[in-house]
């Protein structure tokens, strides 16, 4: 064989190679977007009422609660947090909010504040219990699920409370240019969250939280304070959802939220966060937040049970926990 042959072959093998990488790198990155494309073909050839315009909005709508929480969910993940009380904390906030929002009595400012304050309260909470308690995640927020959950059905009677002002329903039943206002607060709190975790230096301290805890301490990072202010942004996100799940629904119930933070886990999870910390973006978990509701949507179009909706959803989750285990072991 000659030289050139020799040299033909290597280049080859070369190029091969580095097409290979390209294409990996690809799929890292862009793979999930993939799959939620390649789910929206598939429903809309088995439904022809999938891809209309008003069921299309609905699964926005129907997720924009759920992307919400997801998102505060996916930095406390990334820093190998975990948050199991954003469904309770959902209940506490609405109940609560609920009661101050009767008409004739308080403006619309003061059941959202109350609403914000609790539900950053309750993250800064389980954040302080983590950080300085150096308790589990697991455990704290484990905890504040059961006693957010009480306290609300305590405050409540175990009642729902209603009768609100027109402007507290517009929170979840308006529209804004003909979009339904949950819809643009959860458009303009992905771009918030997606700016504040990859430009600024609260992003730069969560990830290197999560890449590596003691070496952030020994470049610097006040470690006790990101965590806890990751824990209250993610409260506070809660709570936004909170109220305007409350409005949506037209009553505050104590029952609300319930499975809530495992779905926000699961879109977070789907949307490429890893469990081991250190990875994960608001866009991701976006899409994840996004397949989930293409998922729900197009099985209840093609009358699938509930309960296999929610097999298949288990399923999905695990699938990915595993394919992010593998990744992680091969780098």
């Amino acid at each position: 064989m000659s030289i050139n042959q020799n040299e033909s072959i290597a280049v080859s093998s070369k190029n091969s190679h580095e097409r290979k990488i390209a294409i990996s790198h690809i799929m890292s990155k862009y793979g999930i977007l993939f799959v939620l494309i390649g789910m929206v073909i598939l429903m809309t050839f088995l439904s022809d009422s999938f891809l209309v315009k008003q069921n299309l909005i609905n699964i926005v709508r129907q997720i924009s609660f759920i992307g919400i929480i997801a998102m505060g969910v996916t930095m406390i993940i990334i820093t190998t947090g975990i948050d199991l009380s954003s469904g309770s904390v959902i209940a506490l906030v609405s109940v609560v909010v609920a009661s101050v929002a009767h008409p004739g009595e308080y403006p619309l400012i003061v059941p959202i504040l109350t609403g914000l304050c609790i539900g950053a309260f309750a993250g800064f909470v389980n954040g302080f219990i983590t950080a300085k308690g150096k308790i589990p995640a697991f455990i704290a927020t484990l905890g504040m699920m059961t006693a957010a959950r009480g306290l609300a059905l305590l405050y409540s009677g175990g009642r729902p409370i209603a009768n609100f002002t027109e402007s507290f329903l517009f929170l979840g039943k308006g529209t804004v240019l003909g979009i339904p206002f949950p819809i643009v607060i959860f458009i303009l709190l992905g771009i918030i969250s997606h700016l504040l975790l990859s430009k600024t230096k609260f992003g730069k301290y969560t990830y290197a939280i999560g890449g590596n805890e003691q070496a952030a301490k020994i470049a610097g990072v006040n470690v006790d304070r990101y965590r806890i202010m990751i824990y209250a942004y993610a409260g506070l996100l809660t709570a936004i959802a909170g109220i305007m799940l409350t409005a949506r629904i037209g009553s505050g119930q104590p029952s609300l939220g319930v499975m809530y933070e495992l779905d926000a886990i699961a879109a977070a999870v789907i949307g490429g966060t890893s469990l081991n910390g250190g990875i994960g973006t608001i866009p991701g978990t976006i899409i994840g937040a996004l397949i989930i509701g293409v998922l729900n949507n197009g099985l209840d179009l093609l009358g699938v049970s509930s309960y296999y909706q929610q097999i298949l959803k288990g399923g999905i989750i695990v699938t990915a926990v595993l394919l992010d285990s593998r990744k992680n072991k091969r780098s």
